[in-house]
């Protein structure tokens, strides 16, 4: 494997550590902001650093129709090109697979689409998804093509989704080959079918790969679900490498899949819901639109550095009324900012075996808004 997992603590599922890359630690559990097109929206990569985010995540569908692979390669592959000098994990697109499935068709060799951007045809293969992740972008962290099914799924649509994953899976892997430097994850799928999400976990284990993630998840489902998938199918997964759940989540979603065992998440959700006046707080989400924090004096979090201890309430409640750029930005900052605080709270109450107190405090905070 080429980068060590060292897990320093457990409690329960929960387990705490440092997965060793040669752009750097990253330190699980672990939350990666999503830089789609890369950018972390309405953020600078110094802000990003500055709220202790180890890695980001890219995303290959957009970055393959714009600037494109080949032209990402000539200008030194991504980590150069938005100048961010840490580990970065790509998605597959896979995603996009499901997400625009009204101008996809997906055949066993590839999945060929039309681009949202100006209709041209692109086919995307397990090859040509590894060639542009780990060759022209430069990924860190490369994950397998697979197919992810929309959620509520019949169990034969899941399963041949399931079983065409696991021959991309194979084919991404061959592609991949053995690098020191570079490392593949693969993909559980299975829906929320416990029997599909074990043979998916058998054979991906049989084929075997740097890390695990577990996709077809936050497609709809709800947290519940989720919860209940999460009750069996980090387990399904090598103790001994990194488990990622794809998309996930809320908060208290990271929370609940931490105590399950996962230690890698990823979500456009703190951006988004920043550019949309929406705070996350250790007490649960804030509208800043609200006519209730018109004249509010104070911050949204002293503790956490950046505009969360430097503006007041009233303040980016104005910005966020008056559709003001840097209201959108300072939210999108206290989001991400207010996401590692989250992650670095769970290690340290991991580390401190104290974990099961801190997620019945938080989910208690967090359901009763």
């Amino acid at each position: 494997m080429p980068f060590p997992f060292d897990i320093s603590a457990t409690e329960g599922r929960a387990r705490t550590g440092v997965l060793k890359t040669p752009r750097g630690d990253i330190r699980t559990p672990a939350f990666m902001p999503v830089g789609t097109a890369a950018t972390v929206k309405a953020m600078t990569v110094d802000q990003v650093k500055a709220t202790g985010a180890d890695i980001l995540l890219g995303n290959t569908y957009h970055l393959m129709l714009r600037p494109g692979p080949e032209r990402m390669e000539r200008l030194g592959g991504l980590h150069r090109f938005m100048n961010w000098d840490k580990p970065i994990l790509t998605d597959s697109g896979g995603f996009q697979v499901m997400s625009l499935a009204g101008i996809s068709k997906v055949k066993e060799d590839a999945v060929t689409f039309s681009s949202h951007i100006d209709g041209s045809r692109h086919v995307l293969s397990p090859e040509r998804s590894i060639e542009i992740q780990a060759d022209r972008i430069g990924a860190d962290i490369s994950m397998q093509l697979d197919q992810c099914v929309a959620w509520p799924a019949e169990k034969p649509a899941a399963k041949a989704a399931m079983e065409l994953s696991i021959r991309w899976g194979a084919r991404s892997k061959a592609a991949f080959g053995a690098r020191e430097t570079q490392a593949l994850f693969g993909i559980q799928q299975g829906s929320t079918f416990e029997d599909l999400r074990r043979q998916s976990s058998d054979q991906l284990r049989e084929i075997g790969f740097d890390g695990y993630a577990i996709g077809g998840l936050a497609v709809g489902e709800g947290h519940q679900a989720m919860c209940e998938v999460l009750d069996y199918a980090p387990d399904m997964l090598p103790a001994d490498r990194p488990r990622y759940l794809m998309g996930v989540g809320k908060p208290i979603d990271l929370v609940e899949a931490v105590w399950r065992g996962v230690d890698m998440f990823d979500c456009v959700l703190p951006t988004r819901a920043g550019r949309h006046g929406q705070a996350w707080t250790w007490d649960g989400p804030l509208n800043l639109k609200n006519a209730r924090f018109a004249e509010d004096h104070d911050p949204l979090d002293p503790a956490i550095d950046g505009p969360s201890s430097t503006y007041s309430k009233a303040y980016l409640h104005h910005l966020i009324r008056a559709d003001e750029i840097l209201g959108k930005v300072l939210l999108s900052w206290h989001n991400i900012a207010f996401f590692q605080a989250l992650t670095a709270a769970m290690r340290d109450a991991i580390q401190h075996g104290r974990f099961e107190k801190f997620r019945r405090d938080f989910h208690a905070r967090h359901t009763s808004n």
